[in-house]
């Protein structure tokens, strides 16, 4: 049973992202569908639980230090977090490239830990926290791993927006595509997100072989052609069989 006061603070919150950052009461109401008053009420009440606050000049709401807090709780008590926020530095440290690692939820992978390198150029570029699995490395590599009758549900229920003229928006093609993981052990994404944005993924797996998150390396159009790309790839699998380990797989298969 859905309580409809709890479902709507929630759902005001939820509007809030990277390109939403701050949000007026009648842009809440609109959005919701819901009347200005009745906002109003929910949005002062969030506001004084510290979910929200308000801009004293604009007047406009953005998300509160209590957002925050919580933010800090989930990365403490995230088993993945744990097992893989240090091992992700080193990789970036390592390769000189942007690392991120995301976990499943549902049908898209959010990003839990990003680290840029220091001579990163393309960092002022966000892509998340939560992404679609078949345009993102990240996301590709979860699916590879996934069983197939799990497989078969997200593609029967997945719109394939494209992103840019590169997204993969056909089903056999996403499957073909997947397939590789097996021979490279990693997932790749040739600006299917994000234009100038190329991507190396291996998932995370847990004591039952489940695809449960995944670790991904990033930079610009040369990551593909670059001297040094093998090594990438093999320091981006160590390190990913590394925090499966971690994480209770002991039968890793990249």
């Amino acid at each position: 049973m859905t309580i409809q006061s709890v479902d709507r603070a929630l759902s005001i919150l939820s509007l809030f992202s990277a390109t939403k950052t701050h949000l007026g009461i009648t842009e809440i109401a609109k959005f919701l569908n819901l009347t200005n008053p009745t906002t109003h009420g929910m949005v002062k009440t969030l506001q004084s639980r510290g979910f929200l606050c308000q801009d004293p000049d604009t007047k406009k709401y953005s998300l509160g230090t209590s957002s925050f807090e919580l933010s800090h709780y989930f990365l403490g008590a995230s088993k993945v977090y744990q097992a893989g926020a240090a091992a992700a530095h080193r990789l970036s440290e390592e390769t000189g490239l942007n690392t991120r690692l995301a976990i499943l939820e549902k049908d898209m992978v959010v990003i839990i830990l990003t680290v840029y390198s220091r001579s990163e150029r393309f960092q002022y570029l966000s892509i998340g926290p939560r992404v679609p699995l078949y345009c993102t490395s990240m996301g590709k590599a979860i699916l590879a791993r996934l069983p197939e009758n799990d497989l078969t549900q997200y593609i029967e229920n997945t719109s394939f927006r494209p992103f840019t003229p590169h997204t993969i928006n056909d089903p056999e093609q996403l499957r073909k595509n997947l397939k590789k993981v097996d021979n490279m052990g990693y997932t790749e994404d040739r600006e299917e997100m994000l234009k100038n944005t190329f991507c190396i993924a291996a998932p995370l797996l847990d004591r039952n072989n489940f695809p449960l998150a995944a670790l991904s390396l990033s930079s610009g159009p040369d990551l593909f052609t670059h001297k040094k790309f093998s090594s990438y790839a093999d320091s981006l699998i160590r390190t990913a069989t590394d925090i499966s380990y971690s994480l209770g797989c002991r039968n890793i298969i990249y």
